[in-house]
């Protein structure tokens, strides 16, 4: 599962986006320095989740959208096609693109 798509799943359980939850471990007083044990605890009780899902929260809250170069584009199980990850939450509506007028054949 990519980065992005451990954040999206998230969402998906909890309602909140990334920069929610940064948000709220900023108002918990976390930050940068705080350590990730502490980050786990709190997510794990008051939103139920698993180490793996509140490890990818520790990764945003102490150290924002930018990640590592290393899974981007790898084409392994963690591949993410940036290292920028979008922390305002998953697009929930998409915009179909209109369809192309189509020239009919004139008639003969």
């Amino acid at each position: 599962m990519s980065f992005q798509a451990y954040l999206d799943n998230i969402e998906a359980k909890t309602g909140k986006t990334p920069s929610d939850f940064i948000a709220l471990a900023k108002a918990k007083g976390f930050g940068a320095d705080t350590k990730a044990g502490e980050i786990v605890t709190w997510l794990k009780e008051d939103f139920d989740l698993g180490r793996g899902h509140a490890m990818a929260l520790v990764q945003v809250i102490k150290n924002g959208a930018q990640i590592s170069d290393k899974h981007v584009n790898s084409g392994g199980t963690h591949s993410d096609p940036s290292n920028t990850l979008r922390l305002s939450g998953k697009k929930t509506t998409a915009v179909k693109p209109a369809k192309k007028a189509t020239k009919k054949p004139a008639r003969k």
